[in-house]
């Protein structure tokens, strides 16, 4: 996720300073994506260069407000209306590793598969707990929803996994 135009869609409705947008932040992802506070005021740095926002004056605590220009208004309208390509999306680690896997000699990839397997089981059980306990309105909630679904395709994705595991077995016996 671009936190650039996540902060920029924060600051559309009004100014923040940086402890704020990474409040809201979290709020609106469920916490499922934490952001370091080192990390707002860089995007916020680079931001501000890019003509994308501009600072205000100094509270009295020494906060400065940011708001959103007419230039990171257009951004912001840009991301929300181009859809994000699968291409754009980072290289998934468990397909690389169970590839590698399976070609790698020595490794036991039925294990590695239940591994992922336990590993990803936990994770819908938290995620679960958490939709349940959640209070943070429908943002987080379908954030929340997000990632149930895909634990949970990642799971019938380790099912089949498993199968043609199987079958190739089956096959290289016969």
């Amino acid at each position: 996720m671009s936190i650039r135009h996540g902060l920029l869609a924060l600051l559309s409705p009004e100014p923040r300073y940086g402890y704020q947008l990474r409040t809201e932040f979290e709020a609106s992802t469920g916490a499922t994506w934490p952001l370091n506070i080192g990390q707002v005021y860089t995007t916020l740095s680079r931001m501000e260069r890019d003509g994308l926002v501009s600072p205000g004056e100094e509270d009295d605590q020494g906060r400065v407000v940011y708001m959103i220009t007419e230039a990171g208004r257009a951004e912001m309208e840009r991301w929300f209306s181009t859809p994000v390509a699968q291409a754009d999306r980072p290289r998934d680690e468990l397909v690389i590793k169970l590839a590698m896997a399976v070609t790698a000699p020595g490794v036991d990839v039925g294990r590695v598969v239940q591994t992922q397997r336990t590993a990803t089981m936990a994770t819908l059980q938290e995620l679960t707990r958490a939709k349940r306990s959640a209070a943070g309105g429908t943002a987080q909630r379908l954030v929340l929803d997000s990632k149930i679904f895909q634990a949970e395709a990642e799971q019938r994705w380790l099912d089949h996994c498993e199968a043609v595991l199987a079958a190739n077995t089956e096959g290289a016996q016969s």
